[in-house]
């Protein structure tokens, strides 16, 4: 069993900046890919950026440029560095981990911008 634990979420003004983490603990570790997903009320969960354990990195088109995904493999960590924030940034910040193939997702994490 894998645990994702999730911190760094809170209330920013627009332009402002926040750091999430995410430490995944369990038995057994072998975790590959790692992510970050975000969901806004009333709408669907959406990939936000994506980090392979080599180091590749995937962005969704409206975080591009703002925000930086980065892990560190011996803590099984995850991070994503969230600048130039926007209102519509807002939302639930899920972490995402696969660990021997299977998917595990954090409790989420509130990320809340004011205009």
């Amino acid at each position: 069993q894998v645990q994702l634990v999730e911190s760094g979420g809170g209330l920013v003004q627009a332009g402002g900046s926040l750091r999430l983490s995410c430490a995944a603990s369990g038995s057994g570790l072998r975790v590959g890919p790692m992510g970050w997903y975000r969901q806004a009320p009333g709408k669907q969960r959406d990939l936000v950026a994506t980090i392979t354990s080599g180091g590749s990195t995937n962005y969704a088109d409206s975080v591009k440029g703002r925000f930086t995904i980065s892990r560190d493999n011996a803590k099984n960590t995850v991070y994503l560095q969230m600048s130039s924030l926007k209102p519509e940034d807002t939302a639930v910040y899920y972490c995402n981990a696969l660990n021997w193939g299977w998917n595990y997702w954090g409790q989420g994490t509130q990320v809340t911008v004011s205009s």
